[in-house]
């Protein structure tokens, strides 16, 4: 079963790594990052039978990314018309 979650969250990382033209797919591939993450946390408090407050801490933070990632998203087409990276001036 971890070696699932290991497999998985590296796949994560290689797309967040290597899929860099549209920022809603390296949003898409952080969220799974993410969810992989949030999944570990819980199976651990699980296993070693700890209180979930970590897990609901975690979690907190992990939907303010989201939403500020999807906030980010929105001002950037509204302000550029797209969501290429592309067309940005990143040097």
């Amino acid at each position: 079963m971890s070696l699932i979650l290991i497999y998985l969250f590296n796949m994560g990382l290689f797309c967040f790594i290597f899929i860099r033209k549209h920022i809603l797919l390296c949003l898409m591939s952080l969220e799974f990052i993410v969810l992989y993450l949030l999944f570990m946390i819980f199976i651990y408090c699980l296993m070693f039978d700890y209180s979930f407050y970590l897990y609901i801490l975690f979690m907190t933070f992990f939907v303010c990314e989201g939403a500020l990632g999807l906030s980010v998203l929105v001002l950037m087409i509204r302000s550029h018309g797209n969501d290429y990276l592309n067309s940005l001036m990143l040097w």
